[in-house]
C-alpha cells in the first residue's frame, strides 16, 4: 500500500517510560492519564468525524507481553477493530519510549530480541496493518535514558547514548525486514529533530553545537546508510562492531517514509532565549533545515509529530498552517514532504516536564482538550484534509 501523496494524521500519545519520582521510579502511563482506553471508540469516531484516515497508534509493549514470549492481545485486538470500524489506517507503533519489566533498560542488548519476537507475533496475528514504528524516537530514547539521566536506564554519556541509539537502530532496521518479508509493510518513521535557529556566539560554543548535531544526525546516518560525523565516532566507538555491522547490513531508504517529529521546542536558539524567536522564525529555521536534511539522505518525509508544545494553545492554528505552508513551499522546490501529523488527539499530561514530574497536570497540545471538547485547530485540520482528498480524488 502506497503512503499518500500529501497525509494529514493524528495520533495517540501512549508513552510509558519509567522516571525517578520523589525518590522512586514511577512509571509514566499516558494512556491512563488521558482516559483512551476507557474513551477509545468515541476518541476514535471523533478523528475520522474530523476526516483524517491515518492514526499514530500503539500500544504499550508493557501491557501485551506480560512476560518473555507470553503475549495478552485484547489492548491490539480492540485498537485495530475500532480503527477499521472507524474507517482509520493505523500506523502501528510498537514501542514507545518503555519497556516491559523484564527487560532491563536499553542499554541492555535482550530487549531488541524481544522486540523481535513481538514483531513476528504481531505480524501473525493481526494481517491487516501496513505501516509501522517499531521503535519511536530513536533518539529521544537514547537522549533521555543515555544521556540526560531521566527516564528508563538514567545514564549520563556519550558512550551510553550510543550504544542505546544502536540498539533502537538495529531494533528498527531488523523488525522492519520482517514486516517487508511478510506483507511487503513500510517503515513510517518518527524521529525528533533538533533544529538550530542562529549562530554560536563563540568558538567553544560552535565547536558545542557541531558535536551536537552530529550525535543527533547518527539517528538517520545509521539506518539510511550514511557515514557517520567524525565527530560522533568517539562515541559510537563503544558500540560493538557486529552490532555496527549488522546496521550496516540492513540500511535501507526503500519502503521508507522518514519521521520529522518538529515542535517549537525542536528549535535551539543558538544566540538567545528560544523563547524571544517569533513562530515565523521557528518555521524558518525548520524550512532551512529540512532543505539541507533532504539535500543529504534525498528520501521522502513527512511531520509525523508537531503541535504547539512550546507555544500558547492560543496559536494552534497558526502554527499549522504556517507549518503547511512551509511544506509546500519545500515540495514547490522538489523537496519531498508527504505529510503532517498532529500530536496527539488529546491533550497530554506532564509533557512541558518532559515526563519528569508525573503529576497528571495538562499540557495543551491537544486538537481536542482533556474533556475531549474539540479546539479550532481541529476544524482547521479537517478542512485542510478534506481538500487534500478533493486534489487526491
Amino acid at each position: 500500500m502506497e503512503f499518500p501523496r500529501f497525509a494529514f494524521a493524528s495520533g495517540e500519545e501512549a508513552s510509558d517510560p519509567v522516571v525517578q519520582f520523589e525518590g522512586a521510579p514511577v512509571r509514566v502511563d499516558e494512556l491512563r492519564a488521558s482516559r483512551h482506553l476507557e474513551r477509545q471508540d468515541g476518541d476514535l469516531e471523533d478523528v475520522a468525524r474530523l476526516g483524517l484516515r491515518l492514526f499514530r497508534y500503539g500500544m504499550p509493549w508493557r501491557l501485551t507481553e506480560l512476560s518473555p514470549g507470553r503475549y495478552d492481545w485484547s489492548l491490539w485486538d480492540r485498537a485495530l477493530e475500532a480503527c477499521r470500524r472507524h474507517g482509520l489506517e493505523p500506523v502501528v507503533d510498537l514501542c514507545h519510549f518503555g519497556l516491559p519489566d523484564h527487560y532491563p533498560g536499553f542499554a541492555d542488548p535482550s530487549w531488541v530480541e524481544g522486540l523481535l519476537r513481538y514483531t513476528e507475533a504481531f505480524l501473525a496475528r493481526h494481517r491487516g496493518p501496513r505501516w509501522f514504528t517499531p521503535v519511536n524516537e530513536p533518539q529521544i530514547t537514547a537522549l533521555t535514558a543515555g544521556a540526560l539521566g531521566i527516564w528508563n536506564d538514567r545514564r549520563t554519556s556519550a558512550e551510553d547514548y550510543a550504544r542505546i541509539l544502536a540498539h533502537c537502530t538495529l531494533a528498527n532496521l531488523e523488525a522492519l525486514a520482517r514486516i517487508r518479508a511478510d506483507r511487503g509493510g513500510w517503515w513510517i518513521g518518527a524521529e525528533a529533530v533538533s533544529v538550530p535557529y542562529g549562530a554560536a556566539a563563540d568558538p567553544a560554543a560552535a565547536a558545542s553545537e557541531a558535536r551536537h548535531a552530529a550525535l543527533a544526525r547518527a539517528a538517520f546516518d545509521l539506518p539510511f546508510g550514511k557515514p557517520l560525523d567524525p565527530l560522533a565516532e568517539p562515541a559510537f566507538a563503544a558500540v560493538p562492531d557486529a552490532v555496527r555491522a549488522r546496521i550496516e547490513g540492513l540500511a535501507t531508504t526503500e519502503h521508507v517514509i522518514a519521521g520529522h517529529d518538529f515542535y517549537p521546542v525542536s528549535v535551539r536558539s543558538l544566540a538567545g532565549p528560544r523563547e524571544s524567536l517569533s513562530l515565523a522564525q521557528h518555521l524558518d529555521a525548520y524550512r532551512w533545515w529540512a532543505r539541507d536534511w533532504y539535500a543529504r539522505y534525498g528520501i521522502d518525509f513527512w511531520v509525523s509529530e508537531t503541535s504547539n508544545l512550546g507555544f500558547p494553545v492560543a496559536q494552534q492554528v497558526e502554527w499549522l498552517d504556517g507549518l503547511v505552508g512551509v511544506l509546500g513551499d519545500l515540495n514547490a522546490t522538489g523537496v519531498r514532504a508527504r505529510g503532517l501529523c498532529w500530536y496527539s488527539r488529546g491533550d497530554q499530561y506532564d509533557w512541558h516536564t518532559m515526563l519528569t514530574q508525573p503529576r497528571g497536570e495538562v499540557t495543551e497540545v491537544g486538537l481536542f482538550d482533556a474533556e475531549r471538547a474539540p479546539r479550532p485547530v481541529a476544524a482547521r485540520i479537517g478542512e485542510l484534509a478534506r481538500a487534500e482528498a478533493q486534489r487526491g480524488d
